[in-house]
C-alpha cells in the first residue's frame, strides 16, 4: 500500500476516469507533489478527500509547477500511506521532464489529468 501517482494524457474532452489515452508520467509516494495537487484541485473547487480523483492539468497549472519545482517549493505534505521520501536532484530532474512531456501532450491536442491513489 501507498500512494500512486499517476498523470495520463487523453483525447480532449475525454473522462478523467477513461481508460483512453496513455500514461505520461508514474510517481510513488511523492508526497510533496502530490499536495502541491491536492491544492490545485482544492483551488479548481475540489472538495473532500483527495484520492481516487483526478485534476485537469493546463499549460497555466504545469508553468506554476514548474516554478515550483524549480524554486522547492513543492508543499511539505505527509499522510499515513505517503511515505517519507525528501526530493533530490534525480526527481526534480524528472517532474521537469514530467512537465516537458505534459506540455507536449496539450500543445498535440490532448488533455492531460492528475490521479493518485493511496
Amino acid at each position: 500500500m501507498g500512494l500512486d501517482m499517476y498523470a495520463r494524457a487523453v483525447p480532449k474532452g475525454t473522462d478523467s476516469n477513461s481508460d483512453d489515452g496513455i500514461e505520461i508520467h508514474y510517481w510513488r509516494k511523492h508526497h510533496d507533489l502530490h499536495g502541491w495537487m491536492e491544492r490545485l484541485w482544492s483551488n479548481k473547487g475540489g472538495t473532500g478527500e483527495f484520492n481516487c480523483v483526478a485534476v485537469q492539468l493546463t499549460e497555466i497549472d504545469l508553468a506554476a509547477l514548474r516554478k515550483a519545482i524549480k524554486e522547492e517549493k513543492l508543499p511539505a505534505t505527509s499522510g499515513f500511506f505517503f511515505g517519507d521520501n525528501p526530493p533530490d536532484e534525480e526527481t526534480k530532474r524528472e517532474d521537469l521532464q514530467f512537465v516537458d512531456d505534459a506540455v507536449a501532450a496539450i500543445r498535440g491536442g490532448m488533455d492531460v489529468h492528475y490521479s493518485s491513489w493511496w
